[in-house]
């Protein structure tokens, strides 16, 4: 099968297109899957440049998200058969499986029926970031109905689901962008208020659109200086959640003095922990969300598409930064 591999971390010039065998079905309960699409996540950027997260790995093919058409099933088998379209999240962090390639193996609790509203393309770009921001905002913060929350990166992958999973919630939302496009983007996804990060400061406009209380959630899809700046802002007995590492040397006085609970997310750990329940709850996540997008609840943005040759390309496009939603692979 053709596949992207990387064969030691470095630029995007180290994926290379390759011929790997078609991967065979190792346990009674795995689907092989005809891969259709493959979302690009910065998590992919990150192995690609600094290594494999799966121990004493070097090559790997990379890709977390993928969607396709169901090849053939294991004997345990219950829930798929072939000719099923499906999506997931699974495989991508070291070793031959990833879904930047024609053919992938998973397990059947990870994989979820597609949702008839989306074609391939637009659900291979949701699962990683569905995931994400399920878990930082509803396990994580325990957003509700009448809170307001802050999603940084709005118009982001991540951030532009999360705003729409807090809206369902029924909480009040503000976004940061980086300008008026991006802002009308956000507000369209249901965020009432768009804060151009470049030009205003988050803690006054934060603090007028709360009558100064601060913020219940907010969602750190950005990094340590991001997440400094937002503990001011939030309220007392808040709840912040990061998806970055906030820093060794971060002072949390004012986050102690607020009561804040705060909380990480890596949507991984059930990968890299081998956790079973873990993973059936992520499969689960993303019934839940093709039931909401097939009710019109929900969409995904796919900002641009790339050829499976021209993963290169895609991952040079995601560090540059600005893109608006979702990068995908296109396969076959």
């Amino acid at each position: 099968m053709k596949a992207i591999q990387m064969r030691e971390p470095g630029g995007p010039d180290v994926l290379s297109l390759v011929d790997l065998p078609r991967p065979e079905l190792d346990t009674e309960t795995d689907v092989l899957v005809r891969l259709e699409a493959a979302g690009v996540n910065p998590v992919d950027t990150k192995i690609r440049s600094r290594g494999t997260l799966v121990p004493q790995t070097l090559t790997a093919v990379l890709g977390c998200d993928g969607a396709g058409v169901v090849e053939a099933v294991g004997a345990g088998v219950t829930r798929f058969k072939p000719g099923d379209a499906v999506w997931f999240c699974y495989g991508g962090l070291g070793g031959p499986r990833g879904n930047y390639a024609e053919y992938a193996v998973v397990d059947e609790q990870v994989a979820q029926p597609k949702p008839a509203s989306l074609d391939f393309v637009q659900a291979a770009a949701a699962p990683l970031v569905l995931i994400t921001a399920w878990e930082a905002l509803y396990d994580r913060a325990g957003l509700h109905q009448g809170q307001q929350a802050l999603i940084h990166a709005g118009a982001g992958g991540v951030g532009h689901v999360a705003i729409q999973l807090a809206r369902l919630a029924g909480a009040r939302v503000a976004a940061t962008v980086s300008g008026p496009e991006k802002a009308s983007f956000v507000h369209e996804l249901g965020a009432e208020y768009a804060i151009n990060y470049k030009e205003e400061s988050l803690l006054h406009c934060l603090s007028d659109w709360t009558g100064g209380r601060g913020v219940d959630v907010a969602f750190d899809t950005v990094g340590p200086e991001v997440f400094r700046q937002t503990i001011p802002a939030m309220a007392v007995y808040g709840d912040l959640v990061t998806i970055l590492d906030p820093a060794g040397d971060l002072d949390l006085k004012e986050a102690r003095n607020r009561n804040l609970r705060i909380s990480l997310e890596l949507m991984l750990t059930p990968q890299l922990g081998g956790l079973p329940e873990a993973l059936a709850h992520q499969g689960e996540i993303l019934r839940r969300c093709g039931e909401l997008f097939d009710d019109g609840k929900l969409t995904i943005h796919v900002a641009e598409t790339f050829p499976l040759e021209q993963a290169a390309a895609a991952h040079r496009r995601l560090e540059a930064g600005g893109a608006t939603g979702k990068l995908v692979l296109t396969i076959g």
